[in-house]
This record gives C-alpha cells, sequence and structure tokens, in this order.
C-alpha cells in the first residue's frame, strides 16, 4: 500500500528520500576552499597574541612560570579566545578572498594567513578551537616551540608578520621581512566587514628613512623604498584585478597614505615616488603636523602602519589598531618599551 496522497504521482517513490537527502546535506559542514600556494599568494602571518586576546595567559607565564600557563591552556582547550588586536584585519582579508574567488575560481592570487607562534604544539589545540569557533580560514600553522620564527617566515614567503613582540619584528625587518608590532585600541570603532582599508605612514614605513634625514630633497628624485613598499605593491596587485573586472569603484580594498608631512614640501616627491613604482594609494593625507588619530578615526582602517610610537599612541587612543614599524634613524634614539612577553604565547 502507498502512503495517502502519493498514489500515481510521478517520481513520488523517491521523494522522501531526496527530502531526508537534502535535510542532511544542510547539517554537513561546507567544504573550505583549497589554500594557495605560498609561491602564489600574498602570505600574511599573524602571531597568537596578535590575533586573540591572551592577557590572563600572560599573567600566568610571568607570575607562575610556563608549566603553570601550559597547565591553564589544556584545561581551558575548550573556551575559545576573545579576538586581539589583528582579528579585524583578518577577517577583512577574508572577505576579500571571498570575492576574489568569486571573479576568479582558479586563481591563487589570494590573501593566505598562517598562525606564526612561539607555543609549544600541545598548546596549539586551543589555538584550532578558537579559529574554529570563528569559522576563520586558517590552514597553515608554525608552532615553533620556542624558536625564532624568522626561518619559517621565510620559507612561507611572508609578504607581512604581525606580533606583539617588538623584538620578534625587529628581528623580521633586519631580515627584509614587512613586519610591524600590533597593538589594541583604547576603545573598540566599527570598521567595514565588506572593504578591507589600510593606512600607511609614509616615511620609513612606505619610503626609506632618508627624508628623515634630509628634509628638504629635490621632488624629482625619488625616494627609496621602505619596508612596507612591497605590502602595498601586494594589495595594488590584487586591487588591479577588480579594476579589470570594472570594479574600481566598488573595490573591496582601500589603501592610504597618512603622512605628518605639507603637501607643499614633501607631497609632490612622494606622489611622484609612488608613480615611479607604479604604484599608488586611493587616497593620500597630508597632515603638516596635524594629530592623525582624528583622521584615523573618520577613516576607520583595519590598520594603520607607522614608524613613530607618538603616532601609534594617537591612533590607539581615537580607536584605530595601530602598528608600529621598527625601522630608520628614529629608532636609534628611542625604542618602544615593551613588557615582559612569555617564550610560548606569541
Amino acid at each position: 500500500m502507498e502512503p495517502p496522497g502519493t498514489a500515481g504521482a510521478p517520481g513520488a517513490a523517491g521523494r522522501p528520500w531526496d527530502e531526508a537527502k537534502a535535510f542532511y546535506d544542510n547539517l554537513t559542514p561546507k567544504k573550505k576552499p583549497k589554500s594557495p600556494k605560498p609561491e602564489n599568494a600574498i602570505t600574511i602571518a599573524v602571531s597568537s597574541r596578535a590575533l586573540f586576546r591572551m592577557e590572563e595567559e600572560q599573567k600566568i607565564y610571568n607570575e607562575q612560570g610556563v608549566e603553570a600557563y601550559v597547565k591553564y591552556q589544556l584545561d581551558h582547550e575548550n573556551e575559545p579566545f576573545l579576538p586581539g588586536a589583528a582579528f579585524p584585519f583578518v577577517k577583512a582579508l577574508e572577505a576579500v578572498n571571498t570575492q576574489l574567488r568569486e571573479l576568479y575560481p582558479d586563481s591563487e592570487e589570494l590573501f593566505d594567513i598562517v598562525l606564526m607562534t612561539n607555543n609549544h604544539a600541545q598548546v596549539g589545540v586551543r589555538l584550532i578551537n578558537s579559529i574554529n569557533h570563528y569559522d576563520l580560514f586558517i590552514e597553515r600553522f608554525c608552532m615553533t616551540g620556542g624558536n625564532s620564527p624568522i626561518g619559517y617566515l621565510k620559507a612561507y614567503h611572508t609578504n607581512l608578520y604581525l606580533s606583539s613582540d617588538a623584538e620578534k619584528v625587529s628581528g623580521a625587518i633586519e631580515e627584509g621581512i614587512a613586519a610591524a608590532t600590533i597593538f589594541s585600541p583604547s576603545k573598540d570603532l566599527e570598521v567595514s566587514e565588506k572593504q578591507l582599508r589600510v593606512a600607511f605612514d609614509g616615511d620609513a614605513v612606505l619610503f626609506s628613512d632618508e627624508s628623515e634625514q634630509i628634509v628638504k630633497a629635490h621632488e624629482n628624485n625619488p625616494l627609496a623604498q621602505g619596508p612596507l613598499k612591497g605590502f602595498l605593491e601586494a594589495l595594488g596587485k590584487l586591487q588591479k584585478k577588480f579594476y579589470s573586472k570594472g570594479l574600481r569603484m566598488e573595490c573591496p580594498i582601500r589603501t592610504y597614505l597618512v603622512t605628518a608631512r605639507s603637501a607643499a614640501s614633501s607631497g609632490a616627491r612622494a606622489l611622484k615616488t609612488l608613480r615611479s613604482w607604479g604604484l599608488e594609494t586611493d587616497e593620500a593625507l597630508f597632515l603638516a603636523g596635524a594629530p592623525k588619530g582624528p583622521l584615523l578615526k573618520k577613516i576607520r582602517p583595519h590598520i594603520f602602519f607607522d614608524d613613530q610610537m607618538f603616532h601609534v599612541e594617537g591612533a590607539k587612543e581615537m580607536g584605530t589598531v595601530a602598528a608600529h614599524v621598527p625601522y630608520g634613524v628614529a629608532q636609534k634614539h628611542k625604542r618602544p618599551l615593551q613588557e615582559k612577553q612569555p617564550q610560548n604565547s606569541k
């Protein structure tokens, strides 16, 4: 006997099975996209303390030592960490990747995020659980067990390294790797979930520090490149993929030059230098000594790079995630103060 209401209906016998299959397909986790090869991708290496907030763990390390720290991590490995300073930036990178995959399904020119941490492997379970909890697409982990990350950064063809450890960042810069020490803002400021916004200082960030040493320079003489020039170049490469599809105005990447220099004395040389490199920023702001914090609050970038802690602190106070680039003549006179860092928590 056939179930009521199905007698004589074409294909009725298979309908309950089709509905059940559809139901269980919806319960099955969606397959994540394949990670690009490191040599094709724009690799962003992020430390665990940059991606997540780990103040409590750091306090335990400082006061009770490494064994108590590891035990605490294991005891709490099913509790996800809270988002850290780099978290909105990473989410914005993933949003750009989503759009790139829609436009170029077979391309590997994407952001590839690597978690670079000094943690021992046994502590990694909590990090993995946290990444899965927030549905982040981070497939590559490097848990060095206390060893220096520099060699691994080179092996991954790293385009940018973000860490909360100023010493490791300085080491990366000295090895020619674009890097910055990232700081959490003093207050939360909502940022775009659809457009990646990156703001750069000029001197000793995009450009060399020569204009810090020689104030008056010839505008037709291009500046030498700074440590983050390559990262701006990588962003520009992805922007052009959207431009070629007629999406310049809808591009999910926007870049800013935010400098304390004046347009009259330094503006032409900075812009001509970018032009000589085949690069540009979407906006250029020459503040002539005015504070950067209020302008950054208006821009709401996911990250702002500067070589002077004075400007980093000003940005933080206004709610901007800021990153210090320890490069150039200014670092010879003053290095940022840093707290004792737990060996296994970067």
